[in-house]
C-alpha cells in the first residue's frame, strides 16, 4: 500500500470520500463548507501537500499537510478501509515530507471523545504526544506534537 500525491484528477473521488465521512469532521456539515473544503484541497494539491491511497481507482484515504506550518491538517479513511494500514501509510509519507528538525503538530479529538479513539492511537503510535487543548469549528480538540 502506497500513499501518493493527489492531483486534480483525484478531486472527485477525494470529495466522495470526504462526503462519506463528513459527519465525523466538525466544520464540514453544510454544502457550502464542503465546497470551501474542495477549494482548499485543490490549493493543497497545487502545492504538493495532498496525499491519497487508492485501490483499483477507489479512494481509500486522504491527507492534507502543510510544510509551512509543519503540520498534519486533515486525515480521513473510508470506513470500509479502516484497520488496513491506510492511515499509517498516509501519515508515514506526510512525515517524510515535513521538517523532522521542527515540531510537527496535528489537532484531533480530545480524550474521552469516541471519535478520537482511533486517531489518538495512530498519532501516539508515531510518537506524537498530547499538548494543549483547543477548539476548532466550535468543537473541542487537542493538539498533538511530534518533537524533533
Amino acid at each position: 500500500m502506497e500513499a501518493v500525491f493527489g492531483g486534480p484528477t483525484d478531486l472527485d473521488a477525494w470529495m466522495e470520500l470526504v462526503n462519506r465521512v463528513s459527519w465525523n469532521f466538525p466544520g464540514l456539515e453544510t454544502a457550502e463548507s464542503l465546497e470551501e473544503y474542495r477549494e482548499t484541497v485543490l490549493r493543497f494539491m497545487e502545492k504538493g501537500q495532498a496525499l491519497c491511497v487508492r485501490k483499483k481507482g477507489e479512494m481509500m484515504g486522504v491527507l492534507l499537510f502543510s510544510r509551512k506550518r509543519n503540520m498534519i491538517c486533515c486525515l480521513a479513511v473510508d470506513p470500509g478501509c479502516r484497520r488496513q494500514g491506510v492511515a499509517s501509510a498516509l501519515l508515514e509519507k506526510a512525515l517524510s515530507e515535513l521538517d523532522r528538525q521542527r515540531e510537527i503538530t496535528v489537532s484531533t479529538f480530545r480524550e474521552g471523545d469516541e471519535k478520537g479513539r482511533a486517531p489518538r492511537a495512530l498519532y501516539r503510535k508515531f510518537g506524537f504526544r498530547e499538548a494543549g487543548l483547543t477548539e476548532e469549528f466550535g468543537y473541542p480538540n487537542q493538539v498533538f506534537v511530534l518533537r524533533p
